[in-house]
């Protein structure tokens, strides 16, 4: 909503410092104090010999004030411009009531489709909140491209091959029980893994077991096979189910067992380039002049290793989506491995690749599925959801106006997982806390959940026939601009959130937002309030809950209308 604004300090200053316009609008930026204006320019950034704040000076006093920007200032090297607030209060109102759902979004990525690798567990281990950050980050991710008009390709390469199947088949030998395994397979394979794992750390050959039989799977072992199988299939019906209750729908679902003629080519290409070396049996990738490294491709009994495989995988996808990006969205304690991968892409000479990036974020630290001290993501939600469930229940009258209280005590417990998780910068680590999933003071789900609410019941209470046609002039408070003001930056949220993907962007943007509407509250009654007043206060409600909603489901929240 501000591009008009933009637009128009751009061509004038342009004109006036002799820098390419694009560049100048590439400087416009939100001024650091909100008293100074509504846009501002740090001269610096337009790369201009002389003093800054001379220059900020001098073109702002020749800046001629119009119909769209009616002031100007500078303040050291900062150029301030003032935009027509009545002009903005129309525009901004007018847009979000005829775009509704579609308020924010652009076209800027048309014609480009983008590929993301999320979430992507391993088969028969449990979901856990180490999962749940690849996940919601991923969703968001693609949500936020999606916004921004890319075809969009959501895959979740599940981790079903490698040793660790052949040591859960060793462990479901001694181990298994059918009927737990009908009751609830994910846990009871869970409780199979922990256990024969620390068998193997009292006697070694296990593990040789395990790499024995995961060698008969390689080699295509229709008996070994057909045990892999039935977990597999197992896991990812569980997997689904999760995912459903996190409102999360993938497009594809592979995995590394499904690579197959993308690694043959892989495979001989590194042959060709001759950049791998034999030692002592095993294919080797030498990558220590780029200080990344050696990379084992194959061991010495032919079995091949995640590398390999993910070498495949890229050439697979590639020829399948033809993508013009690919993401791996994968915790930072695999940078190393895809430094290794985008650099052998590289050497295989591949048309495409340059088309990938590790979008990384910290780990949830204190949890270990080897150890048996996991948290499952299950009982995460379960937990939650039946803490706000008793929350709610402590407003008999609003309770009983719930049709499904269930329900909404589920979507508001996994608002405040996402929110709390996506609240920092996603590189941060944080160590798992039920206290912390659980709180719903402060700057939370709920809270979000509970503003969005509260939006919608105002339409219910008033029954008053609401349109764009109002008297805009009648919105003159300052907690209504304040509204305003941030509903007209959402469409710059969605379109500069792509450089970073940093999901807290849209998260402190939500908050905000509900900040700014519950200070309005206090003053700007719709209730026994003159018709066209009453009027004007409705549009601007309406729209600030349109937005809200719009942000909330941007992040992989279902916006509430009653809580």
């Amino acid at each position: 909503m501000l591009e008009k604004f933009r637009t128009a300090v751009a061509t004038q200053l342009s004109e006036l410092s002799g820098v390419d316009k694009d560049l100048v609008l590439a400087a416009i930026d939100a001024p650091r104090n909100p008293e100074h204006g509504d846009l501002a320019v740090a001269v610096p950034r337009l790369r201009v010999k002389g003093n800054p704040a001379q220059l900020a000076k001098d073109w702002v006093e020749k800046f001629q004030s119009n119909d769209l920007i009616t002031g100007t200032n500078s303040i050291g090297p900062f150029m301030n411009f003032t935009i027509n607030k009545e002009i903005l209060k129309k525009d901004t109102l007018s847009s979000v009531f005829d775009l509704k759902e579609k308020f924010g979004m652009n076209n800027s990525g048309a014609g480009k489709r983008v590929l993301a690798d999320f979430s992507s567990p391993n088969i028969a281990k449990p979901f856990h909140a180490g999962h749940l950050r690849s996940t919601i980050i991923g969703n968001f991710i693609m949500n936020l491209h999606r916004a921004n008009g890319y075809d969009t390709v959501c895959l979740n390469y599940l981790g079903d091959w490698g040793k660790q199947y052949g040591l859960l088949a060793v462990g479901f030998d001694k181990y298994g029980d059918e009927k737990q395994l009908e009751i609830d397979p994910i846990k009871h394979l869970y409780d199979v893994y922990v256990k024969i794992n620390a068998d193997a750390d009292l006697n070694p050959e296990i593990h040789d077991m395990a790499r024995a039989y995961f060698k008969r799977m390689e080699d295509g072992d229709a008996e070994a096979l057909a045990i892999w199988k039935r977990f597999r299939d197992l896991s990812i019906k569980k997997y689904i189910e999760t995912y459903e209750k996190l409102n999360i729908h993938f497009d594809v679902y592979s995995g590394e067992s499904q690579i197959g003629p993308g690694m043959v080519k892989g495979e001989q290409l590194l042959k060709e380039k001759g950049i791998t070396e034999n030692i002592d049996g095993a294919i080797v990738l030498n990558l220590e002049k780029y200080k990344l490294g050696k990379a084992i491709i194959q061991k010495r009994d032919g079995t091949t290793l995640y590398l390999t495989r993910d070498i495949g995988a890229a050439i697979e996808r590639f020829e399948t989506y033809n993508y013009d990006r690919s993401l791996y969205i994968v915790s930072t304690q695999q940078d190393l491995h895809f430094k290794q991968l985008f650099k052998t892409l590289e050497l295989l000479e591949l048309p495409f690749h340059d088309r990938h990036a590790h979008i990384s974020y910290g780990l949830v630290k204190g949890m270990s599925t080897r150890k048996g001290t996991v948290v499952f993501l299950n009982d995460i939600i379960e937990q939650t959801t039946e803490h706000m469930h008793e929350v709610m229940k402590k407003n008999e009258h609003k309770y009983a106006a719930i049709e499904d209280p269930e329900k909404v005590a589920e979507t508001v417990a996994i608002s405040a997982i996402i929110v709390q998780d996506l609240a920092a910068k996603r590189i941060k680590d944080y160590v798992f806390d039920w206290n912390r999933m659980t709180s719903f003071e402060g700057d939370t789900g709920p809270y979000l959940q509970y503003a969005h609410a509260r939006l919608c019941s105002l339409q219910r209470k008033v029954p008053m026939e609401f349109d764009k046609n109002i008297d805009f002039s009648l919105l003159k408070e300052d907690e209504a601009f304040a509204i305003i003001d941030i509903l007209a930056r959402y469409p710059d949220i969605i379109s500069s959130t792509m450089t970073t993907l940093e999901p807290c962007t849209v998260v402190q943007y939500a908050l905000k937002l509900s900040h700014a509407v519950s200070a309005a509250w206090e003053n700007l009654w719709v209730q026994n309030q003159p018709d066209d007043i009453a009027k004007a206060r409705l549009l601007l409600y309406y729209c600030a809950r349109m937005v809200l909603g719009n942000a909330l489901r941007l992040l992989g929240l279902t916006p509430l209308e009653k809580m």
